[in-house]
């Protein structure tokens, strides 16, 4: 999804959301949240179902196994840049400057990041964060859950996190200062991330829908338990029910 648009969609989402916060009654306030929240999952559904989804099955069709944890290690080390970033944000600098190895070592000798050599070879594990983090380490509140369309589930500090994730995107910056460029190279870019995210998760998805009664109500629930998880434990179990990049999307 374009980086301008989702953006925008994040700033008019919280927009709303802070709107909401002046209602009076704290129940009509629940109410409108949860009816949005339906109808962006709805709207998120059908696109699933006829784009996403089908596109994920293709991919998984033209490569195999092997091929496809090639795209999606070059794709999480163009992140790796973000992690020090962040990390640097939250008052790491050692892991800051191993994040920045990581990412020199397997743009190199990793081949554009295909291989971990860092991880395997060097004893520099991956170490994700984003400013979704980094807010919660400032002592910014996550805030209430909804739905992002296209990106899925959400809340107000992880939309904030991801729009700063992507404003800080390398592949960004390396084409923004030609259009041409920009658009054969960002948007194929996050298109292939998208695609790449859901397709790891496309089978774990179809499963727990499968047996849920209210899947919006089953996906709510792991993701908010994720969340709570995450805050308490880094090694938290990741439940990523997000349609976009963000290995989290950035």
């Amino acid at each position: 999804m374009p980086n301008n648009y989702r953006l925008c969609t994040v700033l008019a989402v919280f927009a709303l959301a802070t709107t909401a916060c002046t209602t009076t009654s704290a129940q009509a306030q629940s109410s409108a949240l949860e009816t949005y929240n339906r109808a962006v999952y709805n709207f998120n559904s059908q696109f699933q179902k006829y784009i996403l989804k089908p596109v994920a099955r293709g991919y998984r069709k033209i490569t195999n196994a092997y091929t496809r944890e090639r795209i999606s290690n070059a794709l999480s080390n163009v992140k790796e840049p973000i992690f020090a970033l962040n990390h640097l944000l939250q008052g790491e600098p050692v892991q800051s400057s191993k994040d920045i190895a990581r990412f020199a070592v397997n743009s190199t000798l990793g081949l554009a990041g295909t291989y971990d050599v860092a991880g395997q070879g060097w004893n520099l594990p991956k170490a994700k964060t984003g400013f979704d983090d980094t807010l919660a380490t400032w002592g910014v509140e996550d805030g209430p859950f909804f739905m992002l369309p296209f990106v899925g589930p959400s809340t107000p500090r992880a939309a904030i996190g991801l729009a700063g994730d992507s404003l800080v995107n390398p592949v960004y910056w390396a084409t923004i200062n030609d259009a041409n460029v920009h658009d054969k190279i960002y948007y194929p870019y996050m298109a292939l991330n998208a695609v790449s995210l859901y397709e790891s998760g496309m089978d774990v998805l179809d499963d727990l829908e499968r047996n849920s009664v209210d899947f919006y109500e089953t996906m709510k629930s792991a993701y908010l338990q994720n969340r709570k998880g995450k805050a308490a434990d880094d090694n938290a179990v990741s439940y990523d029910f997000g349609m976009d990049d963000e290995d989290e999307d950035y």
